[in-house]
């Protein structure tokens, strides 16, 4: 149980990770293509869809030099299933003994307090998700968590959109951000994928440099 050292290398690949609920496997391709043309290479899938493991397929078939992973990721079996279907990474939206325990894939497991932070760190997690990011407080949070527990380091999900990621981005504990607004539904669902290539390109000039 710890960090694999490929999560640190994933998290620092560019400064967004895009949440991705994909509700049709048709939409799939064309989503990551948008996103990589734009400059994000780390892609996030949910399991929150009945297409979610077959997306995840096609993608890392379609795109090898993407980095895809696997997001809500409950169990040891989420886990083994999603790198079945060649998922390189799993995001949590917490962390259980049996989750941290898995060795399917590298995990960003999230947590929410500085109590959840004390225990992924001692049992040897350093790179977390911090999640839901502004509802469990935010910049403010992070902050706070960042003195005494200055050897984690976040990616926060939740709530985080164009107009606040910068000031997550700016706190030292914060490698990256995780969002959904690169990826809008209306676009994906109207198959606006330049849309979402602008989207994902401004993300990334915007908020490339720390």
């Amino acid at each position: 149980m710890s960090t694999h050292p490929d999560v640190p290398k994933f998290m620092t690949m560019g400064p967004v990770l895009p949440v991705m609920v994909i509700p049709s496997l048709d939409q799939a391709v064309p989503l990551a293509e948008a996103l990589i043309k734009g400059g994000i290479k780390v892609l996030e899938i949910t399991l929150r869809t009945d297409c979610a493991l077959a997306s995840i397929e096609a993608i890392a078939k379609a795109f090898p030099e993407a980095v895809v992973g696997a997001g809500t990721v409950l169990s040891p079996d989420d886990a083994k299933a999603a790198a079945d279907h060649g998922a390189r990474f799993a995001v949590s939206p917490g962390l259980t003994e049996k989750l941290a325990g898995q060795a399917a894939l590298p995990l960003l497991p999230g947590v929410a307090t500085a109590s959840e932070v004390m225990r992924a760190l001692e049992w040897g997690f350093t790179h977390l998700k911090f999640f839901p990011a502004v509802p469990a407080g935010g910049v403010p949070a992070l902050k706070g968590i960042g003195g005494p527990l200055a050897a984690a380091k976040f990616c926060p999900t939740g709530g985080i959109d164009a107009k606040n990621a910068a000031d997550f981005l700016a706190l030292p504990n914060v490698l990256c951000v995780g969002g959904s607004w690169v990826a809008p539904a209306s676009a994906m669902n109207e198959g606006r994928w330049d849309e979402i290539t602008r989207l994902a390109a401004e993300a990334v000039a915007t908020f490339g440099k720390k």
